[in-house]
């Protein structure tokens, strides 16, 4: 396949017998065979011909598993679909890994395991965490949540984040603190430029005062909506008109629950008193009581009328 002739320099791996063409001697370059402008000449070796070249293979312990559990064996990595891997064959490979590492033939490197809105795990979950981090070959964690003291899930016990107190012990836990404004216009100003919108000095410093008021997150979701009010007026740059136009149909949390509390008593369920009164719609208003399905507590329970 290398079409070796006399002339050539080539390597020969002791192991697999593969034969490299590395190019034509430098001693060959005045001879008149017909070459390409693709010839590349190089130094005829000296000394001892024989050397130790380590090549190193970076494969991750799943690759190593499927590898040794299907007949196919490294092309069973092309194939999709792995397959049930069984215990024993993680087992023996988990040895295995253990032995060249001690060899000195190996070294683990481990990866990055990152669970967002951990406060959802349930007690089993945080069992099999706690067990998986006391392996050798476990991963690095990284766990999110935004809970403060919280029940966790699936028991009555009640713990900071929702997370077992033996599982908080093993981690190291950062502290977060909230964005500052200019931070904020930092942020606006680069995911304006990934969702290709045009904003305004002004727009944007105005932007990035609604994000420190209520949330990064509402601030965001208002550049694709203002930069629709700006198309809609033939605008090629978002204004501060099109952000206050936004901010008015819009509403953020702390608005939408300033709303609810004073509005409560408009919407058709909501948590009632035995003495609260409400409209059924055009006959007046009527007290409510056991029979049009209210229990005697009045609260927490959904209200059904009769028509």
């Amino acid at each position: 396949k290398e079409k070796v002739t006399a002339g050539d320099v080539i390597t020969i791996d002791k192991a697999s017998g593969k034969i490299t063409k590395l190019g034509r001697s430098f001693s060959r370059s005045r001879d008149y065979d017909a070459m390409g402008s693709s010839t590349r000449f190089v130094q005829c070796p000296e000394g001892e011909l024989q050397k130790r070249k380590e090549v190193v293979h970076n494969v991750s312990l799943h690759e190593i598993d499927v590898i040794n559990s299907r007949q196919q064996g490294f092309l069973a990595l092309f194939a999709g679909d792995t397959g049930e891997i069984k215990s024993e064959v993680r087992e023996q490979i988990d040895g295995k890994v253990v032995e060249w590492r001690e060899e000195g033939r190996a070294k683990i490197i481990p990866g990055v395991l990152f669970i967002d809105e951990v406060h959802m795990l349930d007690m089993e979950c945080f069992s099999f965490l706690n067990r998986a981090l006391e392996s050798d070959m476990a991963p690095v964690l990284v766990i999110a949540t935004n809970r403060g003291i919280a029940k966790i899930r699936g028991t009555e016990y009640k713990s900071p984040h929702g997370i077992p107190l033996d599982l908080l012990d093993r981690l190291m836990i950062v502290n977060t603190e909230p964005y500052l404004q200019s931070e904020i216009r930092q942020i606006l100003t680069v995911r304006c430029e990934e969702e290709d919108v045009e904003m305004a000095d002004d727009a944007l410093e105005l932007l990035a005062r609604i994000g420190t008021e209520t949330s990064l997150r509402y601030a965001i979701q208002m550049i694709i909506t203002a930069s629709l009010a700006a198309e809609k007026r033939k605008s090629a740059e978002v204004q501060i008109e099109d952000i206050k136009r936004v901010y008015r149909l819009f509403v953020d949390v702390k608005r939408s629950t300033q709303y609810l509390m004073e509005f409560n008593k408009e919407f058709m369920f909501n948590e009632l008193d035995d003495s609260a009164e409400y409209d059924t719609g055009g006959n007046g208003k009527e007290q409510a009581s056991a029979e049009d399905g209210v229990s005697p507590e009045g609260k927490g329970d959904a209200m059904t009328t009769s028509p």
